[in-house]
């Protein structure tokens, strides 16, 4: 039980749905609280099931069919979140929806890259290789859940207050995006340098 919640918790602090769902400030305050609901529902759905093949493939995934070292997909993983990082800093919300773009299909544009990326492939893994396949699968559910939970929870909760203190929910925002972005550079620097070192680790 304990590798099982300690399995969750990695996916979990990875996929971390209060800096996600700063990064979907625009999508939590144009769509209504069903239907984002249920592109959220959706996005997790898609990356549960994205999860469970890396976790029940391993890392043989990137020699046998990709023909790459893992190594090489945390760098390049940890590059793309510096860029991110660096946007956010600088130019606040509109990177991250620079960087989306203008999806006709939400659903595919949440699940990836905030939902689905380098950290939390990278965590999928490991948790695949710590636990057996069922509960490996089961504890990236329970953490996928979580996760999903908490920012629908963050959805009610902006819509209560943002008629009440809109110009206080924005300038939260705007603070709390910059500094999740410290957060994110910090974290693509530790998985550029973790990809370096597995790469120059003798076989």
């Amino acid at each position: 039980m304990a590798d099982f919640l300690r399995a969750s918790a990695l996916v979990l602090v990875l996929l971390n749905p209060f800096l996600v769902i700063v990064y979907l400030i625009d999508v939590l305050q144009k769509l209504d609280y069903r239907t984002f609901s249920s592109v959220l529902l959706r996005a997790g759905a898609i990356s549960v099931a994205v999860f469970w093949c890396f976790a029940v493939v391993g890392d043989a995934i990137f020699a046998d069919v990709v023909q790459a070292q893992f190594a090489s997909f945390q760098i390049f993983g940890g590059a793309v979140f510096l860029l991110i990082g660096l946007q956010f800093v600088f130019r606040g919300n509109a990177a991250i929806e620079a960087l989306r773009g203008e999806s006709e299909h939400l659903t595919g544009a949440i699940a990836m890259p905030l939902l689905i990326g380098p950290g939390t492939i990278s965590a999928s893994v490991v948790v695949g290789e710590r636990l057996d396949v069922v509960p490996a699968c089961g504890a990236i559910l329970f953490a996928v859940a979580v996760s999903i939970t908490i920012m629908l929870g963050l959805k009610r909760l902006h819509d209560f207050v943002r008629p009440r203190r809109e110009a206080l929910v924005q300038r939260y925002i705007d603070i709390a995006g910059r500094i999740t972005a410290l957060y994110v550079g910090t974290v693509s620097i530790e998985m550029i340098m973790q990809g370096f070192t597995t790469w120059q680790a003798p076989v």
